[in-house]
């Protein structure tokens, strides 16, 4: 009895001859059917019960004990004891170990010369079945085994090895059946992953080639936009002459120191400087437009005076609104008037541009403009309010507005003429000066646009343009002035501006001439254009700055040049730096009057 563990006897055998092994054997086979054993089970157990105990035949003392044990599952056994020296040779055991579900081999404890052979199989009996009751029912199964017929018994082992036999051929052939869909469903991975790998390099291929070709368009994209940008960069640049010639021409047209006009002609002469004045502004819009793209467009900061700036777009806008509208435009808080620091001219552009397209599209009632002071976060905000009581926008299009050039479809857009420029350059301005532009609009009931600027900004106190609301002087401050400048239209708009500044003025046409004529006048300033044939305005500046002659003589440059595209590193000799756009006699007087050279800073707008 196997220590520890509940067992119940079926036989027990004393093993002396051949045919008591063969009486084993039987029982083994009886058991094992009484027990319900599949016959695969039994047929081991007979096999290995009968060659252990024909190993063992001779052992002193040798017996068979089969008994029923309470394992998890239930086990039959079957144990050999012998005395003396005796040992189960190693086939046996590897067959026990390699057949059976139990095999083991030991001495018996304290005797040193009692030895034990212990295999059994793993019963499936239904859960709760007396463990009496099963070894009850083998035990009388076993009963019955008579004496044994030697060729009877070699008979059935036959039968039962050929039984065991067909089995395990059975066994085999649905083995090598699983083996063939094994290998059918392995050639059909293979061949669906060679599938699947050649796809996906057909797709990676696809997709390099697809990124390859976004490159090149992401590429061709970024090429037309900055030739979109040099495009309007240039053309603007182009423009701005002749139209600053044609308002310079009419204003001298309308001078009412000019010979008299007719009526019909002061009319047109207005028309045309209306006009012009118009094209100017969207000159410069685009202008600003493309340097804001390239990021080469910065604020110039200086002290604002809001009163004089909305007084200015008063006189400038009025006459624009439809017959039956209402232009109104409110003063600021009288305490805070000109405690605005930011960039007049651009500050000028984003009101005049909100306001005109409130005019444009407001055919009876009020644009109107209030500005207030607010302190949100600690930071002082000024907050221009335009609301109108025009058509209205609608509430899907009113992202859409901020896209460059895009304009609003429908009837009301008929005999109203844009470019789809102001609303998105108001806003891209608005954000330059550190502030921000919302609006909010319903159909038929109008449109209101909020403008937030901060009241001062990082930069505040930088030289900027001077102011070009100076009066005029009496008489002109100078003696004699030099300009030098290829551009003849310019020459003749600028003429009445230096009747004013000086008493005699000295044209020079051809920039090879400038220096001789220079030394020959010794002028009280030079005006010298910067954008000539060689030798261009950069050039003349070093070569009268390094001639003692000529040294101690201010030099004004004038050009129609961009802010961001001249070489300020070049004009330190230079007193400053104008635009030739609205450039005024007070305006020169007032450079020329600071009595020493320094570092050009003005805003050449």
């Amino acid at each position: 009895m196997t220590r520890g563990v509940e067992e119940h006897e079926i036989v027990v055998l004393r093993l002396e001859r051949p045919q008591d092994v063969f009486v084993l054997r039987r029982c083994g086979q009886v058991a094992c059917r009484a027990l319900e054993v599949p016959e695969p089970g039994l047929v081991r157990l007979a096999t290995v019960v009968s060659e252990a105990g024909q190993d063992l035949l001779g052992a002193p003392e040798l017996t068979a004990h089969m008994s029923v044990e309470k394992t998890v599952p239930v086990r039959l056994t079957v144990r050999f004891h012998w005395d003396g020296e005796a040992s189960p040779g190693p086939e046996i055991l590897s067959a026990a170990e390699r057949l059976l579900d139990h095999a083991r081999h030991a001495a018996d404890e304290g005797t040193g010369t009692r030895a034990r052979l212990s295999v059994g199989l793993d019963l499936s009996a239904p859960d709760g079945q007396p463990l009496a009751a099963l070894a009850a029912r083998a035990s009388a199964a076993v009963k019955t085994v008579d004496g044994i017929d030697l060729t009877e018994d070699l008979r059935t082992q036959n039968r039962e090895l050929l039984a065991a036999l067909r089995e395990s051929r059975a066994q085999q052939e649905e083995l090598q059946r699983l083996n063939a869909e094994l290998e059918e469903t392995n050639s059909g991975v293979l061949a669906l992953y060679s599938e699947l790998a050649s796809e996906l390099e057909e797709t990676n291929s696809g997709v390099v080639a697809l990124y390859a070709e976004l490159e090149d368009k992401s590429r061709q994209l970024r090429l037309a936009s900055e030739s979109k940008t040099r495009f309007w960069a240039n053309v603007s640049h182009e423009l701005r002459s002749p139209v600053n010639s044609v308002i310079s021409l009419a204003r001298l047209l309308l001078d009412s120191a000019a010979e008299p006009l007719s009526l019909e002609q002061r009319q047109q002469t207005a028309m045309i400087a209306a006009s012009g004045n118009t094209l100017l502004a969207l000159v410069e819009e685009l202008l600003d437009v493309a340097k804001a793209e390239s990021g080469r467009l910065e604020p110039h900061l200086v002290d604002t005076d809001l009163r004089t700036l909305l007084h200015q777009l008063r006189g400038t806008l009025n006459g624009t609104a439809q017959h039956g509208v209402r232009l109104t435009i409110a003063d600021p808080p009288s305490e805070s008037a000109s405690s605005l620091v930011t960039d007049e001219v651009m500050l000028t552009r984003i009101l005049r541009n909100v306001l005109s397209n409130g005019l444009k599209f407001t055919e009876a009632g009020e644009v109107a403009l209030t500005v207030d002071k607010e302190d949100r976060d600690g930071t002082s905000w000024w907050v221009f309010t335009v609301r109108d009581t025009g058509v209205g926008i609608p509430q899907d299009q009113q992202e859409r507005i901020f896209e460059e050039f895009y304009q609003v479809r429908g009837p009301h857009q008929l005999h109203r003429p844009g470019t789809g420029l102001g609303l998105p350059y108001a806003r891209r301005l608005t954000e330059l000066l550190g502030g921000r532009l919302t609006l909010t609009s319903a159909l038929d009931e109008g449109t209101r646009v909020v403008i937030e600027i901060p009241t001062a900004s990082a930069g505040a106190g930088e030289p900027g343009h001077l102011p070009s609301a100076l009066s005029e002087p009496e008489r002109p401050p100078l003696e004699s002035v030099v300009i030098v400048d290829d551009d003849l239209a310019f020459l003749t708009t600028l003429r009445p501006v230096l009747r004013r500044l000086s008493h005699t003025t000295v044209e020079v046409t051809r920039s090879g001439e400038a220096v001789h004529a220079i030394r020959e006048a010794r002028p009280d300033a030079v005006l010298l254009d910067l954008m000539m044939p060689a030798p261009d305005g950069y050039q003349l500046l070093q070569i009268l700055g390094a001639d003692p002659r000529t040294a101690d003589i201010p030099v004004v440059v004038l050009t129609s040049a961009d802010h961001d595209d001249i070489d300020r590193t070049r004009l330190t000799r230079a007193r400053d730096v104008l635009a030739k756009t609205h450039l005024s006699a007070a305006r020169l007087a007032s450079v020329l009057a600071t009595g020493r050279t320094r570092e050009p800073c003005g805003d050449p707008r």
